[in-house]
This record gives structure tokens, sequence and C-alpha cells, in this order.
């Protein structure tokens, strides 16, 4: 029999109705006989009520103690799936991060895992015992609660299974797969049975919402087999115990895919902005003093694009930044002009990037040409591109970006079985 960890997000228990079902769920895979852990979020909308009292208790807390507040949501959750398993007959125990124990750094509120020490779940297993593990926490330096912060539940539950050799993470969500795009916009997006660590970390950073950037990052590192699947479907439907080819993506290593697709998928991400510096003094050490402010400030730089003059003595300097930070950016360069030593400073928001991704890309030709020839066609204007081995990000303006979005989809026969 294989070990599991089984992780479900806020919206698969949302109320006691459907943490009976995730109970379902779980009690199929320990009656197949597996090795069963649980990590669980809190329910859907409880982590930001609780954020909220904190703030309104006071704005400016103590960091320690927002962590006790906030780690509560996943707590009750635990317990509550606990007690559910335990009325269907299924021996399970809560634990909460600390108990385990998972040990992080002291940065309360956006802390990383260290260390799990699953010993003690791992012998239980052995009593045919569920572990139902609080998710986006663990216990930092100073013996305190720590909370793990944005995608902190996928985290955990993909370090637990690394922490106690799991054979493949199940991470239960609201979408039954991966699909090539956004199936919202291109009715004729795909769900694909298996995706890469590389291809599935592009597509999280660059604008899907299946998986968090960080749990990516860390079953690539660990090799960690996970798989994407819906908590909504019915337990107990046909091939929802297939432990080969259960419903829903594989993501994990590309030497498991044995035919790659030149391109995988097209994501995108809105509400991007354009930032222009003209005419930038050209010397050493003009890129630092550029970026180094806004890193300092927390200001995420994309798509860095520099044009030298014919005359080499200055170059124009244009990037983009979340449509969020736009103000925040702009005031910054332009507090710091004279030591940045530009002319004039352009911006514009209202942006899409849309990207390409396929590590089918590394031995082939022509992926680029085609993008850029199909959105010309479509009378769609480019005003930036980055690549990278295995991603094209093309930057639009954002009343395009459906129109953008079914093209590549299309031009790269995404929509074909």
């Amino acid at each position: 029999m294989a070990r599991l960890v089984l992780k479900f997000g806020g919206t698969s228990v949302g109320d006691i109705d459907r943490i009976r079902n995730v109970a379902r769920h779980v009690k199929r895979e320990a009656d197949a006989g597996h090795d069963v852990a649980v990590v669980v979020s809190a329910m859907a909308g409880k982590t930001n009520e609780l954020v909220g009292w904190c703030r309104q208790a006071s704005p400016i807390h103590d960091a320690r103690e927002y962590d006790a507040v906030v780690a509560s949501g996943e707590q009750v959750t635990a317990g509550l799936l606990a007690i559910t398993l335990q009325a269907m007959g299924v021996n399970a125990r809560s634990w909460q991060g600390w108990q385990v124990p998972i040990r992080t750094d002291g940065s309360h509120g956006a802390a990383r895992i260290q260390d799990i020490d699953a010993a003690e779940i791992v012998r239980r297993f052995e009593e045919r015992q569920v572990a139902v593990v609080a998710g986006f926490q663990g216990l930092a330096p100073d013996n305190r609660i720590a909370t793990l912060g944005r995608g902190g539940s996928d985290t955990s539950a993909v370090a637990m299974a690394a922490a106690i050799g799991a054979d493949r993470c199940d991470i239960y969500t609201d979408v039954d797969g991966v699909y090539t795009t956004d199936p919202r916009i291109e009715p004729k997006a795909r769900r694909m049975a298996r995706i890469s660590f590389e291809e599935m970390l592009e597509m999280a950073s660059l604008g899907a919402k299946v998986l968090q950037v960080r749990s990516v990052e860390l079953a690539m590192v660990h090799k960690v087999r996970t798989f994407v699947r819906s908590s909504f479907e019915d337990p107990d439907a046909p091939g929802m115990g297939d432990f080969d080819n259960p419903p829903g993506t594989l993501i994990c290593d590309e030497d498991e895919i044995v035919e790659q697709q030149v391109v995988t998928g097209i994501a995108y991400s809105k509400d991007e902005a354009q930032i222009s510096l003209r005419r930038v003094e050209d010397r050493p050490g003009v890129a630092a003093a550029i970026f180094g402010p806004l890193a300092d400030a927390g200001v995420n730089v994309d798509m860095i694009v520099q044009n030298i003059s014919e005359s080499g003595d200055a170059t124009d300097m244009t990037f983009t930044v979340p449509a969020g930070d736009l103000d925040k950016a702009t005031a910054i360069l332009e507090k710091a002009k004279s030591q940045m030593r530009y002319d004039a400073l352009q911006s514009e928001s209202g942006l899409t990037k849309v990207s390409v991704i396929g590590i089918g890309m590394r031995s082939h030709t022509g992926v680029a040409a085609t993008a850029f020839k199909a959105l010309a066609a479509r009378g769609i204007n480019i005003k930036a591109i980055t690549t990278s081995e295995i991603k094209i990000s093309i930057l639009i303006d954002g009343d395009f970006t459906e129109l953008a979005v079914r093209t590549l989809h299309g031009v790269y026969g995404l929509d074909k079985a």
C-alpha cells in the first residue's frame, strides 16, 4: 500500500457538509489500506476574518500574537475533520503545527519551514491512524506559533509529503486539474494529464491560481509527485480511488512525461503597469541605483528591457510592475531622479502579460515567431517581450487579453485532444 498526503483548501472545508464530503475522500483512501496524512486550510473566509479582528484590535500589533490568532482557523478545521472521521469509524486525530512539530524560522507572519519531525505520525500509521494536520503553521525558534504566509497550506502539505516519504501529495481544490489555459476565457481549454514541475512553476508564477509558487518550488526540490484534484467530485465515483490514474493533473519530473508538447499552456497576468525611464546616463551601477530602492520598498519588478542610444552615452530603461504598485514606484523614482540620472519618466497601466510555456521549447525553433505572427494578424500590438528557456512573455494592452489568450491557445494546437 502507498503513503499519501491529502490537502484540502478553504472552499473544500467551507462548512460542516463539505467537511463531511472531505472525510469521505479521506476514508476512501484509508479503507484502501494507504497510510494517510491530511493537511487542511481554514474554512473559506475565516483567515480574512481573523486578520480583520487583529487589525480592529490594533492597527499596529505584535506579529507573534497575530500568528496565535490567525493560526486558529486551521486548528478548528483539523479538529472538526478528526471528529467527523471518528464518527465514520476512522481512527483519526488532529495535529497542530507545533505538535508535529513543524519547525520554522522566526519570520512571524511569513515563516519558512526548516524541518518536520514526523516520526510520531509515521509510528501511528502502524496503528492505522489518520493524521489530520493544521496547515499554514509551525513552531518558531522562540517556541511561538508561526504562520507561513501566502500559500502556506499548500506548502505545508508538500513539506509533510517530503517528511514522511509519501508516494504522492494530492491537492484537493475547487478545480479538477490544471488546464492548458483559463477555461473561463477559452472554453476549448483542456485538462492536462501531466505537467512538469518547471512548467507548473512558470504557470503558477505567471498568473495561474491553481497552486502557489512556494509549494511548487518545494515539490520540485524534493521530487514530490503532486496531484491536483477536485474535492467536489463524488468521493465514491468510479476511478476516484484509482491510485495510478486518478482524475486530475499530475505534476511530476519531466522524465515521467513520455512525449513532450512544444507548448504546454498559456498563462496571463492582468493589472500590469509599464514604466519607462528615458535617456538614463549609461554608466556602471545605474541599474542598481534604479532597482535597488524599488526592491527595498517591496516593489516587484519584471520584464526589464534596456535600449542603448547610438551615441552609447544614454539608455532607455523599461520595466513592468504590478499596477497596484505603480504610484509607489513612480514616487520612489521621481524622488531619486538626481541619483538615477534620467531625463524623463513615462508610465502606462491597464496592461496584461501573456505567457507561452513549454519545456518542449528547448528543442524546437520558431515558437516565438509563431506567437508574434499570430498576434500581429489579430492586430495586437506587443509592448515588451522577455524570454527564458521554457517561456515567452509578451506585454500587451489589457483590452486584448482574451483575444490574445484564445489566439495563442489555438495557434499552438492546445485546443485539440
